[in-house]
């Protein structure tokens, strides 16, 4: 069995490079999307277009990027959501690349141009008279090593909850 000894000219440990990365990503206190729409104190209704969309923010859209060193390299990493993953309570899901576009109320009954929804029975019968639904954001981080040299590819997925009531409408006769 040989002795351990301890040198000052001993090399130092290697640094992993991803290691850092996701040191840098934690850094950046990344959250769930922001959301607008639906609103939880809103009334849909079955078969009017709900319009889906996302505040954009540093934690909760990106860009975001940070840094992190260690052993004499640094690493930096640039974070973005590439998409968002609408859960709607009903059954259903639906898939954004972009964080929705604001409902106006001159666009009347159309569809959402990007990120919308058309609920086909009321939540009457669900938990509160409400939908359960969630929006999950997938974060695409690119990372390199300062000064060249190593690069990669990390993902993080965060979510965040909404309920929509959703009724029918109702005609009222003369």
């Amino acid at each position: 069995m040989g002795a351990a000894f301890w040198s000052q000219n001993a090399p130092a440990p290697a640094v992993d490079p991803a290691v850092l990365a996701q040191r840098a990503v934690d850094s950046m206190l990344l959250s769930g999307p922001a959301i607008v729409s639906p609103r939880g104190d809103g009334t849909y209704t079955v078969g009017v277009p709900v319009w889906m969309w996302v505040s954009q923010s540093q934690t909760t859209w990106g860009p975001n990027s940070a840094s992190a060193s260690a052993g004499g390299i640094t690493v930096t990493a640039t974070a973005r959501v590439s998409r968002v993953v609408w859960s709607m309570g009903d059954g259903s899901s639906v898939t954004c690349t972009g964080p929705g576009t604001p409902y106006a109320a001159s666009r009347g009954m159309a569809e959402s141009p990007d990120c919308g929804h058309r609920y086909k029975a009321t939540s009457a019968r669900s938990p509160g008279g409400k939908y359960q639904g969630t929006a999950t954001s997938t974060w695409s981080i690119d990372w390199a090593v300062t000064g060249g040299g190593q690069t990669g590819q990390l993902t993080e997925v965060r979510q965040s909850a909404f309920t929509v009531a959703v009724g029918e409408l109702q005609v009222v006769g003369q």
